[in-house]
């Protein structure tokens, strides 16, 4: 493969959503021209400020671009993305890089590198962690998976939207390593929302609380961010609630097919799904916290 540079190389981004956005916006920055795709143009509006170029469809994007990107949100939407009339794989392209940064399936990032590969293309499976602060700073955990000698060539790029960049293996294991993100994630997510829902009841100040948990054996990533947020009683999106929910639905029909149990995954994803039964399906993943105080509500009133 050619090497990765603004000069030699055009890239393509498609979906410009609370992650996509800023990480397409490290790349414009970075010198690269961008050719760019989202169903609502206006939500690509401050890409297109700094100079990124519209496309009407993936197709166009193809035909533009040697390296596409796409991060969208669910996989019906890759599939159609990658295998739609106006997908990124309608026509025949050689040599295209196509790098699927969406959580997705497994199976689902193997089909798109062998249909990639016969179309004389490479296709990886990148999937991130980091949330919209680690979009934004550029600090993303980047899981890979694909042709090794394919993510070498493309490694410069992906260091310009994050910080921990691992090779995990063939076609599909960039997607199990984030599977194995979200099920530590789930896990994590009910012990900062039970720890705030105990420390308030305890009659303990919360901040005060963090100061002694946030850096002793229970400290995490999520809870220095999240808890925080959760005091504040900021709801906002860094990561959706509904498309936890769709991680964690894909975590357990991966875990079925090899046949193991994961428990504690199933009892998150209900209480999740409780807190998108409430309303909250486009807060952040912090608003576990609003379905528990829910369930305990209940709990009372009975």
């Amino acid at each position: 493969m050619d090497q990765i540079s603004p000069e030699q190389s055009s890239i393509g981004w498609i979906g410009t959503g609370i992650m996509g956005a800023p990480m397409c916006g490290h790349l414009l920055r970075a010198g690269y021209r961008v050719f760019v795709f989202n169903r609502t143009e206006e939500k690509a509006g401050e890409l297109l400020d700094e100079g990124a170029v519209w496309c009407d469809s993936p197709i166009e994007v193809a035909r533009e671009a040697d390296v596409i990107f796409t991060i969208v949100g669910y996989p019906d939407d890759v599939r159609e993305v990658y295998f739609g009339s106006k997908g990124l794989l309608a026509e025949p392209a050689s040599g295209r890089v196509f790098i699927d940064m969406t959580t997705t399936e497994p199976t689902l990032a193997r089909e798109i590198y062998e249909k990639a590969l016969g179309s004389g293309c490479f296709s990886l499976d990148a999937p991130v962690s980091g949330g919209d602060v680690g979009a934004a700073k550029g600090e993303l955990s980047i899981m890979v998976g694909g042709d090794e000698e394919v993510f070498d060539s493309i490694k410069p790029l992906l260091a310009l939207l994050g910080g921990n960049i691992v090779y995990q293996g063939k076609a599909g294991s960039g997607q199990h390593a984030k599977m194995c993100n979200q099920i530590t994630v789930a896990g994590v997510m009910i012990g900062i929302c039970e720890n705030l829902i105990y420390c308030k009841k305890a009659g303990l100040d919360p901040r005060t609380m963090l100061r002694s948990v946030g850096s002793g054996a229970a400290s995490s990533w999520l809870l220095n961010n999240l808890g925080p947020r959760i005091m504040d009683g900021d709801y906002d999106p860094g990561f959706f609630v509904e498309h936890f929910i769709k991680d964690m639905e894909i975590a357990l029909g991966e875990s079925q097919r090899m046949g193991i149990d994961l428990p504690g995954l199933a009892l998150v994803k209900s209480l999740y799904e409780r807190a998108s039964a409430l309303g909250h399906g486009k807060l952040g993943t912090q608003a576990l916290l609003l379905a528990l105080e829910d369930l305990c509500a209940d709990g009372n009133r009975n």
